[in-house]
């Protein structure tokens, strides 16, 4: 799948279907290479926004110098993933995600502290941060771009695509994330048929196989699954 596609096909899920999706196929193939779940401390500062983008990576400490290198060389469409190594001052603010927008880049996503939320708030694009602090960064040391960062726990790769919502961010390959999207997609249609059912007035029970798979669970049978049925 050309990752425009998978960009298109991803903005309409989120990633709470792709994470279940991952959980079906891995049950009928467990040798399934796994999605990596960013830690949840990794939050969006403006929520209602979606992210979409291949990983430009940048590596940092204290210092937003490298991040504005990262700034400067990313392509339109890429995601800024920034690991600050246990920064405690903000190695970006308010005015890179404007020239982030400005560049038409898909977002960024700090791990570690940034500045100036009123500003990021009111921009259009999406914007991630382990914390906030209005202490700045300083710009006396070169880091490392476009190499292997570690970001909330797992490790970004240039050129992964990001994916981000506001349960979270997910992180795989081109070709890990299309085997997962289908999948992802039939999930999200039973959920929103089962959303329509409830609203008709039809009990949530009577759509899940939550009593044979009570029971088997109960007995200690293995395979089991809960499953909608819709």
């Amino acid at each position: 799948m050309v990752f425009e596609e998978l960009r298109q096909r991803l903005l309409a899920l989120d990633t709470a279907c792709v994470c279940d999706a991952k959980k079906a196929l891995r049950a009928a193939n467990p040798e399934i290479h796994e999605i990596r779940v960013v830690n949840a401390e990794i939050r969006p500062i403006r929520t209602g926004l979606k992210l979409v983008g291949r990983a430009h990576t940048v590596s940092c400490h204290n210092d937003f110098l490298t991040v504005i290198q990262g700034l400067r060389d990313a392509e339109p469409g890429e995601v800024l993933v920034i690991d600050s190594q246990g920064s405690n001052r903000a190695v970006t603010g308010g005015l890179f995600p404007t020239e982030a927008s400005r560049k038409g880049l898909a977002g960024i996503v700090v791990d570690g502290p940034c500045r100036d939320t009123t500003t990021i708030r009111a921009l259009s694009i999406p914007y991630y941060a382990r914390s906030v602090t209005p202490l700045p960064g300083m710009t006396a040391r070169i880091f490392e771009t476009q190499i292997p960062v570690q970001c909330g726990g797992v490790t970004v790769i240039p050129g992964d695509v990001v994916f981000g919502d506001d349960d979270g961010l997910v992180v795989a390959t081109n070709e890990e994330f299309a085997e997962l999207v289908p999948i992802a997609e039939e999930i999200l249609r039973k959920e929103r048929q089962t959303i329509q059912n409830m609203r008709e007035g039809k009990s949530l029970l009577e759509m899940l196989n939550f009593e044979e798979h009570f029971e088997a669970v109960r007995a200690g049978k293995k395979g089991s699954r809960l499953e909608f049925r819709v």
